[in-house]
């Protein structure tokens, strides 16, 4: 079909004779000696049509052919698909060079050219795409991966085949959470520790600050006792272990599939390498490959300055810290009672919406650095230059994520000291303790605002945002309308225009559209792998967003940006490996979430070893009666430093009564009990057990599951089989 157009390139009407009007025709110059077919529609901008010539898509198909099919049929050349089509044109656009020695990506630096697309066409797989796929009605509906690969290319759909199979999943996980979270509910009331907890109306705590902070009684705390009974119990250790299997169960089912999918696709053998070799070949036949090469000095230099920015994005969270802090002892000062009370509730949760903002801040930040870095490396291909730049966007986004959230876990109530003697920033202003009712709630409140955020306001943004720059776009490039004259009436009526304008019309997409997509579905995966022994109902939240996600990714592709660049693709990437990484940080992220930040150990070692059952052989109590108790260290108030104004007393108070606070210390002169070591002991032997216990079982699983099904196995050795045989049928046929 003479109309059918390749490509779209978009310019603004440059002045006859600069530099840019010069450039462009020097371009489309090149282009012309290739053999492209070059149409020119003016309007507000000038646009370009550019469609290949046959030629370079027989010397694809005979370049790649295999060497059985070549031997057999040498001169026939089947039907090039769409997306082929338009993945080497693109190439070729891309590696043309003008006699300045400036290509496309230069020329479009400098403003010669303003955009460059495929064209969103009138195809059977379009039609079906938009009208079954891309709609809100469609969402819990089977995504027709088939038809995406026809239209999108084999990269696009296993993106989609990856997230509908993760969505799908995480629906077993989330029940098991949501039973979890359920049942944690159902012991709301019924738990000893939040009995004695609610009970203890004569347990006076110090202050939690320095200045306008009065004694409080442990008893104020029951309501939050009881929630974090609701995460911090015995079902939550359960779950840690099986959001461990269910990591590797995973990737290890979704290898399977994948193996099944791009055998059905005849890519299972592909090669990436070869394929982009013949590209070039096909663009230029004097093309020599660019060799290996490796730069001991260079590889220095990058991991120099990624662990600079890594210490730039832990630097960040302790200005969070900082915040909290500050935030704190002024909320503390207050006038109002509310804020007073409520300090450390406030000081996390606006420090987690400030987390959230750094979160969107510094991902911008991150991707130009990780830009910059893979410049300075100058990777060999496009393939290796992506994979680099995976792995440095995910360790900055990592650390941007989850650096307060590891400080919470681990760091926070554990370092700030004791009464008397607290760890001060600045030598002012003490560091913030745990939440009263335990650290394990910072992190609960912490995770669920992230998360939350993310999957709210981050996705109406990721919708609304294209929506509103496409109506934009829209409305100011409508066609130019001016009076014709009988000769150019039939160009006026061009149906290549309105077809063009309403494409360009559209949002812009690059080579990293995609990218974005897996990334941030990846960074969700880790907040539902990580921490989810502190935040059960994880799973859930992610499998709600994922049904919303696919559809809105759906959406976005086929009406709001436009047509995305096919890339050849049998897997999805280095993307496993980060995969397969995030499962080994899961399993030592949820250990040490119960060994450290929950009080699951104590609880434990109280229970076998100082509870009524053990040393009064009474088994008619509950045994952790007297936890609360025992868990307490007794402060003097004489003991307080110059910085604390200590309260005044209530009334049935006495001045120099002993208070308490959360610790195992001696009353004498505040060293750890032996108690803190027995408890020590426990974590470590927790974390130790469960870290081996987990990644074993993680080994088996992998084990048990093959990656490869059988038929996929035996489907390949008939197809090898097969074409051996006819190999030899044509080599020697009077003797087969």
């Amino acid at each position: 079909d003479e109309e059918e157009w390749d490509f779209v390139l978009v310019s603004d009407i440059h002045e006859v004779g600069s530099e840019k009007e010069i450039k462009r025709k020097k371009f489309l110059d090149e282009l012309s000696k290739k053999g492209f077919t070059i149409k020119k529609i003016e309007d507000k901008k000038l646009f370009y049509g550019v469609r290949a010539p046959k030629q370079i898509f027989q010397k694809y198909q005979g370049l790649l052919r295999k060497p059985d099919n070549r031997l057999q049929n040498p001169h026939v050349h089947e039907d090039i698909p769409v997306t082929t089509r338009i993945r080497i044109v693109n190439f070729i656009l891309q590696n043309t060079t003008t006699p300045d020695l400036e290509k496309l990506h230069d020329l479009m630096k400098k403003k010669v050219f303003e955009a460059t697309f495929p064209l969103h066409k009138k195809e059977e797989a379009r039609e079906f795409l938009k009208e079954k796929w891309a709609r809100w009605r469609g969402i819990f509906c089977k995504q027709p991966i088939e038809k995406i690969r026809c239209y999108f290319g084999e990269k696009v759909a296993l993106y989609f085949a990856w997230l509908g199979w993760y969505t799908y999943l995480l629906g077993f996980a989330a029940a098991v959470g949501t039973v979890v979270f359920v049942a944690g509910i159902t012991v709301f009331s019924s738990s000893q520790v939040s009995k004695e907890i609610c009970e203890a109306s004569n347990t006076i705590m110090c202050p939690l600050c320095d200045q306008k902070c009065s004694f409080w009684l442990l008893s104020d705390t029951c309501t939050y006792a009881k929630v974090t009974h609701m995460i911090d119990n015995e079902g939550t250790v359960l779950f840690a272990m099986f959001m461990a299997i269910w990591a590797t169960v995973f990737l290890e089912l979704w290898k399977r599939q994948r193996a099944t999918v791009v055998t059905n696709w005849d890519l299972y053998r592909w090669d990436e390498e070869e394929e982009e070799l013949a590209m070039e070949l096909i663009n230029n036949l004097q093309h020599e490959p660019r060799q290996y090469q490796h730069s001991y000095f260079r590889s220095t230099i990058i991991l120099l300055l990624v662990l600079l920015m890594i210490a730039v994005l832990i630097g960040i969270a302790h200005a969070l810290v900082i915040y909290r802090v500050i935030a704190m002892a002024l909320l503390t000062q207050s006038n109002f009672a509310f804020l007073r009370e409520q300090a450390n509730t406030m000081a996390v949760m606006t420090g987690a919406v400030l987390h959230y903002i750094t979160i969107v801040v510094m991902t911008k930040v991150n991707r130009r650095v990780a830009l910059y870095l893979c410049d300075l490396e100058k990777p060999r291909t496009f393939s290796q230059r992506e994979n680099n730049f995976t792995v440095k966007i995910f360790t900055f986004q990592f650390f941007t994520n989850f650096s307060s959230l590891i400080y919470i876990a681990f760091f926070l109530g554990r370092i700030n000291g004791h009464p008397g003697n607290y760890v001060r920033i600045a030598g002012k202003w003490r560091l913030e303790e745990c939440h009263p009712s335990g650290c394990i709630t910072d992190l609960f409140i912490q995770m669920a605002i992230i998360m939350m955020l993310k999957q709210t306001i981050s996705n109406v943004m990721e919708y609304l945002v294209p929506w509103i720059a496409h109506k934009l776009r829209k409305k100011q490039q409508r066609p130019k309308k001016r009076c014709m004259i009988l000769g150019e009436e039939e160009e006026a009526e061009d149906p290549c225009k309105r077809q063009w304008l309403s494409n360009y019309q559209l949002n812009e997409v690059n080579i990293f559209s995609l990218f974005d997509e897996f990334l941030e579905m990846v960074i969700q995966y880790s907040f539902t792998t990580i921490f989810v022994a502190a935040f059960p109902l994880a799973p859930l939240l992610a499998f709600c967003n994922n049904l919303f996600e696919i559809r809105l990714d759906a959406i976005k592709m086929m009406r709001l940006c436009r047509r995305m660049v096919p890339r050849k693709a049998n897997d999805i990437g280095i993307w496993l490996h980060v995969l397969e990484a995030i499962g080994i940080l899961a399993v030592i992220g949820n250990g040490l979430v119960i060994a450290i930040t929950s009080n699951f150990i104590p609880m434990q070692v109280y229970k076998y070893t100082y509870s009524p059952c053990m040393t009064e052989n009474n088994t008619g109590v509950d045994c952790l009666t007297g936890y609360i108790n025992h868990s307490l260290s007794t402060f003097r108030i004489q003991d307080f430093e110059p910085y604390t104004n200590v309260p005044e007393m209530q009334p049935d108070f006495v001045r120099d009564e002993i208070k308490e606070y959360r610790d195992y210390r001696n009353a004498d002169d505040y060293s750890y009990t032996v108690q803190f070591w027995h408890i020590f002991a426990a974590r470590l032997a927790f974390l130790i057990l469960f870290e081996h216990v987990a990644l074993c079982v993680k080994l088996i699983a992998a084990w048990y599951v093959p990656d490869v099904p059988q038929c996929v196995k035996n489907q390949l050795l008939d197809r090898k089989h097969s074409n051996l045989h006819e190999e030899l049928r044509w080599v020697m046929p009077q003797k087969v």
